[in-house]
């Protein structure tokens, strides 16, 4: 077959889940408003986390982190496709193909290993209080902010690279939301099937550990929680341990299915609405998960809103009296 993309101008043409939708025009709409969503949601707490000195620990210092990927994530993703829908222009280039799949791994990539060390911080701060300050000292939460973000980048430079190298055919439908790295790979005019081992072995390797990681942090969690005396103290510690459980199930569910299980067990299609499950609708609910549940955050917005916006509010008041 005839090999197209051996230069950058090539292009890609992305038939995603909006193209494959009954009603593609209600699920642009659904999309723009989740992205909306996650672009204020997301912003606002790294807004609060940054402006509120009390919510300098580290257990909101990680938060943070999250709400920044998550913020970039789908900021890779939504932009281009709501675009290229109201436009009727799905192409990408070859350089634009492999530079989105490089940011969606590297950002895939650092949550997958940020939750499994927000995880390890609650774990001590529950079950190790008292050894808090040493085991999650400043120091080791510099460590794990630059371990997250240093071993995905590596990994999605590699794995990007070495996608990107193989020589394409003719089609250049690319069935899925986004450049990923098994949708293009079934374009491929080589025998990519030790790729997709190593592929294989790459989604084992940052999904399977850090899951273990988290429910064995969590289990141990909840030992400690249901021998604790205090009331008060057992509501708190399972509120905070329910919304990271349900950041962790909405990231790594579909995750796991569309790079741990054998290609066998899903279709294109199931791929298309998992991956725009975890990268369209999980950023733009997890702060929700986060905040609203969480005193701390809310007492943080209203002490901003009364430093930032409250005052100018009776100042103006004031002068127009």
């Amino acid at each position: 077959m005839e090999v197209w993309n051996s230069t950058l101008g090539s292009s890609f043409i992305l038939v995603g889940i909006l193209n494959d939708s009954s009603f593609p025009e209600l699920l642009c709409a659904t999309m723009t408003v989740l992205y909306t969503l996650s672009l204020t949601s997301n912003g606002l707490l790294l807004l609060l986390i940054t402006m509120d000195v009390k919510l300098h620990v580290p257990m909101y210092l990680l938060l943070r982190q999250l709400s920044l990927i998550d913020l970039l994530l789908t900021s890779v993703i939504a932009p281009k496709a709501i675009m290229d829908f109201l436009h009727g222009d799905n192409t990408i280039s070859f350089g634009g193909c492999a530079l989105q799949m490089l940011l969606e791994l590297i950002l895939g990539g650092a949550e997958d290993l940020l939750l499994a060390f927000m995880a390890y911080d609650r774990y001590v701060a529950i079950c190790h209080p008292l050894n808090y300050t040493t085991f999650v000292s400043p120091k080791v939460l510099w460590f794990m902010v630059m371990t997250t973000w240093i071993v995905a980048s590596l990994s999605a430079i590699i794995y990007t690279s070495y996608t990107m190298h193989y020589p394409f055919c003719k089609s250049r439908l690319v069935k899925h939301l986004f450049c990923e790295i098994p949708p293009l790979l079934k374009l491929a005019c080589a025998d990519t099937s030790r790729y997709e081992l190593a592929v294989y072995l790459m989604g084992m390797m940052f999904l399977i550990p850090p899951l273990a990681a988290i429910l064995v942090s969590y289990t141990l969690i909840l030992f400690t929680v249901l021998h604790m005396p205090s009331n008060e103290g057992r509501k708190k510690a399972l509120v905070t341990c329910s919304s990271h459980l349900a950041v962790v199930g909405m990231y790594y569910g579909p995750a796991t299915f569309v790079y741990v299980l054998p290609i066998s067990f899903h279709s294109p299609k199931q791929d298309n609405i998992l991956s725009f499950f975890y990268t369209i609708v999980t950023p733009a609910l997890n702060p929700l998960i986060y905040s609203l549940r969480n005193k701390e955050v809310m007492g943080a917005l209203r002490r901003v809103l009364g430093k930032y916006i409250l005052p100018s509010h009776f100042l103006g008041a004031s002068f127009g009296d």
